[in-house]
């Protein structure tokens, strides 16, 4: 027992001559363990600013790839407030990005980028159309262009509930800073897509 409350005091003399190093050894840690938390969290709000800001004119689009549209078009629906992924690769089913809005649900859009005066034909629309509401349970289906659309494309769409942004919608939302739900006037609430739609 004495032995016991020997050794007790001992380490109570030890622990008192040494707490400057004891302090130090717990704020390193407190350090460790919060420093990379703060980081993250500091990073994350940058980036949040950085996309508030961001902007994007056509000449910037026509001189990008087809994987540098499709992350851009990422980009303005994070801006926009969507929880949004780039997914397009061979057999993407006709979704190169996918987005989620709570009070708007789920987005596919599909990317065209194409040459200065290139136009899309209603092909595409057939495809976003058969794929977006059975395969990625989408809510709005939406075909984005650097170009322009024919005729029947647009007029297709319009249709059968398939969304359009060319080149002057694309200056309007990328550029100019209009989101894309009110550029197109994306409904709240509920399913939007005619697949969706319960018989």
């Amino acid at each position: 027992m004495v032995a016991l409350a020997q050794a007790a005091s001992n380490l109570m003399t030890r622990a008192a001559a040494a707490w400057p190093l004891l302090v130090l050894v717990a704020f390193a840690l407190a350090v460790a363990v919060a420093g990379p938390r703060v980081w993250g969290h500091r990073r994350d709000r940058a980036d949040r600013e950085r996309l508030a800001r961001l902007r994007i004119t056509l000449a910037e689009f026509d001189a990008m790839d087809d994987g540098q549209f499709e992350y851009a078009l990422r980009d303005l629906l994070v801006r926009d407030g969507w929880a949004a992924r780039k997914v397009g690769k061979a057999g993407d089913q006709a979704a190169d990005v996918i987005g989620v809005r709570t009070s708007l649900g789920r987005i596919v859009v599909q990317a065209k980028h194409t040459r200065v005066g290139g136009k899309v034909g209603s092909s595409v629309m057939y495809q976003v159309k058969g794929t977006a509401g059975p395969v990625h349970k989408a809510d709005h289906a939406v075909v984005v262009t650097n170009g322009s659309f024919t005729r029947d494309a647009t007029a297709w769409g319009d249709r059968h509930g398939v969304r359009w942004v060319d080149r002057d919608q694309l200056d309007r939302w990328a550029h100019k800073g209009r989101p894309l739900h009110e550029l197109l006037a994306l409904p709240t609430g509920g399913s939007r897509l005619p697949w969706r739609r319960a018989a």
